[in-house]
């Protein structure tokens, strides 16, 4: 049997647990989670007499999580998706259920994707909202926070809690303006080593996957403009000697415009599809991760 404290932990005191641990801050969890700050602080005084430990500790302006805080917050954290996987109903009817789903992405899958996908769900459940974020580097932390259901991307998310499915491959290319001098002739790896260069990197915090099959055959270059995502590629490099090497489906886009060429190695881009055990038992996240598949299915 359950102590007498431990019985009085509820699902709403690991809630609380959870947004506190994830904000580190009792005011944005209180916010987040649409209660009191008196509610958030009550929750935690219960846990910490039911563990027997501070839980969160202050040092200065910020709090900080102890080791069993660490603990309680991941455990908490299965216990809640499990729980919210148990009261997901089975059944999804399109043409009349209602709720939202919330998709994490970039540039690459928002372009190839999100606009076939927008149309089917307003077609067969106009009464969806679809969200739509960035993903930047962030889309592990944004499942883990419950801040999206679905991340698509070119990325590794590895742990039991995950799900992952793949969508499609592309491979990197090459696009420049069409007075570049690499326009003409074959595009060599001397040649490519030699030239200017632009890359993507998300404010400095993500490589592309081209990086690392360029060290791996012995090749460094640096990047002579590095911005933060692919949106305005054509403008900064039309008029210039910048090389930008990208997915080929985006480069394909732009080929009427730039001139493309391909990367003078075979790198291999996957797309996945990643969803946690919170909506992997939820009718509508299952129908919206179908449609998603069937869509990456015709690119």
């Amino acid at each position: 049997m359950l102590s007498g404290e431990l019985a009085q932990v509820d699902l709403n005191a690991l809630q609380a647990l959870v947004m506190v641990h994830d904000c580190q801050s009792f005011s944005e969890a209180s916010e987040r989670l649409g209660v009191n700050q008196s509610t958030i602080s009550y929750s935690i005084k219960r846990l910490r007499k039911a563990f027997n430990d501070p839980i969160f500790v202050r040092q200065g302006n910020s709090i900080l999580s102890t080791d069993k805080c660490h603990q309680l917050a991941q455990e908490a954290r299965d216990v809640l998706e499990r729980m919210q996987a148990l009261s997901s109903l089975q059944g999804f009817d399109p043409r009349t259920s209602t709720g939202s789903v919330t998709i994490s992405c970039n540039h690459h899958e928002r372009m190839f994707l999100m606009p076939a996908f927008v149309r089917q769900v307003q077609q067969q459940a106009p009464q969806i909202t679809v969200n739509i974020f960035e993903s930047a580097v962030h889309g592990k932390q944004q499942l883990k926070e419950n801040i999206c259901d679905i991340v698509l991307g070119p990325v590794a998310i590895f742990g039991d809690i995950y799900y992952r499915r793949k969508l499609f491959t592309d491979h990197s290319a090459c696009i420049m303006d069409s007075s570049h001098p690499l326009a003409a002739g074959e595009l060599t790896m001397d040649r490519y080593r030699k030239t200017r260069h632009i890359a993507v990197t998300h404010n400095g915090q993500w490589e592309a996957l081209y990086f690392a099959a360029l060290r791996a055959a012995d090749i460094r270059i640096t990047p002579s403009v590095i911005v933060p995502s692919h949106d305005n590629l054509e403008a900064l490099i039309r008029g210039t000697e910048l090389v930008a090497t990208i997915p080929h489906r985006l480069a394909r886009r732009l080929s009427d415009r730039l001139t493309l060429k391909p990367f003078p190695l075979e790198v291999l881009i996957q797309i996945d599809m990643y969803w946690t055990e919170r909506s992997h038992y939820s009718g509508l996240h299952a129908w919206t991760r179908q449609i998603l598949a069937d869509v990456a299915a015709t690119i």
